[in-house]
């Protein structure tokens, strides 16, 4: 897959994903909305129904007075006059609890108030009539009750009534419409949007199966990838080592083979020195025969003027010589020793590394008193590991922080060490001259070195220990200032075996 083909269905799964994320979050919204407006509708068809049921049960309790009234005027009797009582007492509460219930409609506060006009002048004539009865005045109870029912009271409470009915039906016929309508919708809203998740879930599913075949397909080429790549830096390592060998091989051959002439060169400049003095001597002895004078001394080498000059400068360029031979034959002789060192197997073992040290301290002990040193060795890790390629480590650093302390200042060398993830990290560190920052990666470079050149050295020291602790699979730096002492830091596996082994680093 092509990556714009793999950028194309990224856009497309995230719009999927939107999409998806703004339907559910539509249909969430609109099925709050339309929850709070049915339920809003419902609350009004509830409100309708229950005003009827309040009409109604005020006419019954009307009606319950009326008769209560009859029939304690017809005869007397108590049990009447206290069920007259029982009503007229809810009537009204339920009148109040009417008006109550209606007031949000203009029409049926109209209605509820001529309601309320006629059973109140009902009630007051119930009232009369209960009251003549009381003063046994029945007959004037009876005309004033028949009287009351022929004013209209009766009338009115009726019509008063069917006109609140007829208002709360068809208030409940539009209410009811109403909240049909609401659940239709909203039952719409929830099949439509049950639909629109169902189609972005189908169209997720296929993507994420597309998504999982293109994964497995890019799976399967990373797996062949690898297995190539692992073939090719197998055999390029192969050849990396190959080659590797061949150059300590060349580099072995070059420097024995450069010894053979060096030596020569080394016996021809001891003759040319002897031949040079043989020469000199008889100049000397032709320039005093010349004179008149007498010959010099056997051994001894009288010459003046433009030839004791010659002989000085002739003196001087042997020197040269000789000394650049000794030089040569010092890198020959180290260039050899990295090249056996190179070839040489590791022997990993146990060591006991604070008594290690203190061995290598104690060889050192005379260079470091005359150097006005102390070294100080800390609680350090053990290891596994090649004691010969520690050993070169560990004494060509001591042996440096003794070497290059600064003069008059009494010196303080400190070895510590600490684990961390299965490695061993050594610091050596000294307060001698120190190391300019930017001779930092210089210092470990072949033949070069830093800072005042006093001190004996190839510049060969730390190149060589750095080669050392990478083919023992770890790592070195160095942390320095000048003036202000040195720090070098190495890392090593606690565990070393070949398999960690990174000599080609």
């Amino acid at each position: 897959m092509t990556a714009d083909a793999q950028r194309r269905r990224a856009m497309l799964q995230t719009l999927l994903l939107s999409a998806g994320f703004l339907v559910l979050v539509a249909i969430s919204a609109a099925s709050v909305l339309l929850v709070n407006k049915a339920r809003e509708d419902n609350a009004w068809v509830v409100h309708t129904v229950e005003a009827e049921s309040q009409i109604s049960n005020l006419l019954l309790e009307v009606r319950r007075a009326e008769s209560a009234t009859r029939a304690y005027l017809l005869s007397g009797a108590p049990q009447f006059l206290a069920e007259y009582q029982a009503a007229a007492t809810t009537i009204v509460p339920a009148l109040d609890k009417l008006t109550a219930f209606t007031s949000d409609n203009p029409v049926q506060v109209a209605s509820a108030a001529k309601l309320r006009q006629a059973v109140e002048q009902r009630l007051s004539e119930f009232a009369r009539g209960i009251e003549r009865v009381k003063n046994n005045d029945v007959s004037t109870a009876v005309t004033v009750l028949r009287n009351g029912a022929s004013t209209g009271a009766v009338e009115t409470i009726g019509q008063a009534a069917r006109d609140m009915r007829a208002e709360e039906d068809r208030l409940f016929r539009e209410r009811t419409d109403t909240a049909d309508r609401t659940q239709k919708l909203a039952s719409s809203v929830t099949i439509a949007g049950s639909g629109m998740v169902l189609a972005l879930a189908f169209g997720s599913v296929l993507l994420v199966r597309q998504s999982s075949r293109a994964r497995d397909l890019a799976e399967n080429r990373l797996r062949d990838a690898n297995l190539n790549l692992e073939a090719t830096v197998d055999e390029r390592t192969a050849d990396l080592r190959e080659a590797n060998d061949e150059i300590q091989r060349f580099a072995y051959i070059v420097s024995h083979d450069l010894r053979s002439p060096l030596v020569n060169i080394m016996g021809f400049t001891s003759e040319l020195e002897e031949l040079g003095g043989d020469i000199f001597r008889r100049i000397g002895g032709l320039t005093h025969e010349a004179a008149g004078g007498p010959p010099p001394a056997a051994g001894e080498i009288a010459l003046e003027g433009p030839d004791q000059q010659l002989s000085v400068d002739f003196a001087e360029a042997l020197g040269f010589i000789k000394s650049s031979i000794a030089k040569m034959d010092r890198l020959i002789s180290a260039i050899l020793n990295l090249t056996r060192e190179g070839r040489r197997e590791f022997q990993p073992e146990k060591i006991d590394t604070r008594a290690f040290v203190e061995t290598i301290v104690s060889t050192l002990a005379h260079q470091a008193a005359e150097a006005q040193a102390e070294i100080h060795i800390e609680p350090l890790p053990n290891l596994v590991s090649d004691r010969l390629a520690l050993e070169q480590i560990f004494s060509n650093l001591i042996d440096n922080g003794i070497k290059y302390l600064k003069n008059g200042v009494p010196g303080t060398i400190r070895i510590r060490g600490r684990t961390k993830l299965g490695y061993a990290i050594f610091e050596i560190s000294d307060n001698g001259r120190g190391i300019d920052p930017r001779d930092h990666q210089r210092i470990f470079d072949l033949f070069r070195r830093a800072g005042t050149q006093d001190k004996p050295g190839q510049g060969i020291g730390l190149a060589h220990v750095r080669a050392l602790v990478r083919r023992l699979g770890g790592t070195m730096s160095v942390s320095s200032e000048l003036n202000t002492g040195s720090t070098f830091t190495i890392t090593l596996p606690i565990n070393w075996n070949a398999s960690n082994r990174n000599a080609d680093k």
